[in-house]
């Protein structure tokens, strides 16, 4: 170290400076993880990649090694990445992280032996350059803080699976060049009042795997609980309410891969989420999430051998001819009890409008059992084939794939290949834009084995690698974060040729007459359909979509299944 203990007080934090309800700004945040960088040998800072605000995003690492190649890192030692200002309104770990490593470059937090922690200071850096006070109209603090959308307004929090903005393929970047154990997101809840200052998200454990969601539900979530609770810091899993208020009962949160613990988990990763309580005092919230950092830092740092361990083992169990669950509901069989830090609440008459509203009352705080269900159930298996084919055409989703450290392997010459095929039998689609997107859901698809010509070119991405769950959660068109559903395929569903009916209808007529099944088949849907009965339009094109005229890339999902 260059410094000398009397000289500490050269690192208050910006925060630390004011009156407790004041953030930094994007500039004095990067400009004080720099002097920390400058100063102390064990804290590195690199730039990493640009973000849609034209600024880039950057790293910050504590390692009391003093060694910053993550290679050699993760030989030796676990890693824990902490991501912060995703929602650039809720800055509450933007603060508390300055002071986090401050804390371990002082050596006033012990200094891990076997975790190195990495930090991305700002995340959002368009959403925190565009500060306001008054966008975050239910949340108590800071008096200025920045925006929830990024600078082209996409919600990053939702930009995950999908990759529209520089941050987010920046943060691939990141989170592949780390490989993080653990990963925490720093957030700052909305929705229902309560006495929390503290509440989380774990990854789904049995969407993250058996071996591994097992281990973060029995032992790891419990100990960093308890030692919050010698802290005497509350808290509760993330009040994801089925009704208006949480008495009534709610569940975990299912964070699909659109979401950053989503995302992190298809790499086996264990993820939370910190969402404190938006009407809390902004002080307390930075000290909360301080701590939440804090005991997961110390839980992986006493762990991290099994941890990474574990991982590896969550990561066996995925293998080609293995069940592999697409879509995912809560499970109301499984309840456990749960006491419960509330307020009551009730309804009044509006001072602002002509109706009731909902109130909590403060002074009649609770402590009481509520219903909780923390558990998902599958409603949708797939078998994971060998391997999938995908056209060089496609090249986006190759990129895609590439990017996020998938493996895809280029055929080397012109082959058929006996493949499963999909195709496209049903799917509805919103009717207002999301993300930039027009999502589709209830993806339903029908299969069929065949052989297929492939050309040189064209690629083979295999299974078998660490990327799996990422392979299935994108590739398979009915997982509820597919390419498809995201819109990556969507010039298959529109025709691209057709016919003009009087031209159609003299060739039609010379398909029944040649084709004695195809014509017992219209009538047998004519009789069976009065509506197709009084339709000739429909009729007409039932026949063209049964000929050899019908254009076979319609709903004929591009991406095929290698199953033998």
């Amino acid at each position: 170290m260059t410094i000398l203990a009397q000289n500490q007080t050269k690192y208050t934090t910006y925060f630390e400076k004011r009156n407790g309800n004041q953030s930094a700004t994007y500039q004095e945040t990067i400009a004080y993880f720099q002097l920390l960088a400058n100063d102390f040998e064990t804290i590195d800072i690199k730039t990493m990649g640009l973000t849609d605000s034209g600024e880039p995003l950057h790293m910050v690492t504590f390692n009391s090694d003093a060694t910053f190649d993550f290679e050699t890192i993760q030989k030796n030692k676990a890693v824990l990445l902490i991501n912060n200002g995703i929602h650039a309104g809720e800055p509450d770990g933007i603060d508390a992280s300055m002071q986090f490593f401050r804390d371990l470059a002082l050596g006033k937090i012990k200094a891990p032996k076997n975790t190195v922690i990495v930090c991305i200071p700002v995340y959002n850096i368009g959403g925190a350059l565009n500060r306001n006070s008054f966008t975050r109209a239910n949340q108590n603090g800071p008096e200025e803080y920045g925006f929830r959308g990024n600078a082209r307004n996409y919600d990053l929090n939702r930009d995950f699976i999908k990759s529209d903005t520089r941050n987010t393929k920046s943060f691939v970047e990141i989170f592949h060049t780390t490989n993080p154990d653990v990963f925490i997101d720093n957030h700052v809840s909305n929705g229902s009042d309560y006495q929390y200052k503290l509440t989380y998200i774990m990854t789904e454990p049995t969407k993250l795997g058996s071996v591994l969601g097992s281990y973060l539900r029995k032992e790891m979530m419990p100990s960093l609980v308890s030692d919050l609770q010698k802290k005497k810091i509350e808290t509760t899993p993330y009040v994801n309410t089925f009704h208006e208020t949480p008495d009534q009962g709610f569940a975990q949160f299912f964070d699909s891969p659109r979401y950053t613990t989503g995302y992190t988990s298809l790499f086996n990763s264990i993820g939370f989420v910190v969402e404190t309580h938006m009407l809390k005092k902004y002080a307390d919230r930075v000290k909360v999430t301080y701590e939440f950092m804090k005991s997961t830092l110390e839980f992986t740092d006493t762990n991290y051998s099994k941890i990474k361990q574990i991982r590896k083992d969550n990561e066996a169990q995925f293998q080609p001819n293995k069940n592999y669950t697409l879509q995912w509901e809560v499970d109301k069989k499984i309840q456990e009890p749960f006491t419960f830090l509330g307020y009551e609440a009730g309804y009044k008459k509006s001072e602002a409008t002509t109706g009731q509203r909902l109130y909590y009352d403060r002074s009649k705080p609770f402590k009481k059992e509520v219903p909780f269900f923390p558990q998902y159930k599958s409603v949708k298996d797939i078998t994971i084939p060998k391997a999938y084919v995908i056209p060089r055409g496609f090249w986006p989703v190759i990129e895609l794939l590439k990017s996020n450290g998938i493996a895809c392997q280029t055929i080397q010459k012109d082959t058929i290949i006996e493949v499963e095929s999909y195709r496209i039998t049903d799917f509805k689609t919103t009717t207002s834009a999301y993300e930039g997107h027009y999502n589709h859901r209830n993806t339903v698809v029908n299969s069929m084995i065949e052989k297929r010509a492939f050309a040189k070119g064209d690629y083979i991405i295999p299974t078998q690698q660490k990327g799996i769950k990422y392979i299935l959660e994108t590739l398979e068109p009915e997982a509820v974060d597919s390419y498809f559903n995201w819109n990556f395929f969507d010039p298959i569903l529109q025709q691209k040729e057709g016919y003009s009916d009087y031209v159609f209808e003299d060739t039609a007529a010379q398909l029944l007459k040649d084709n004695p099944k195809l014509k017992s088949d219209l009538e047998v849907k004519k009789q069976k359909e009065p509506e197709f009965l009084n339709n000739p339009k429909a009729q007409l094109d039932w026949i063209y979509k049964q000929s050899m005229y019908y254009e076979k890339a319609h709903l004929n999902y591009p991406v095929y299944r290698i199953t033998k």
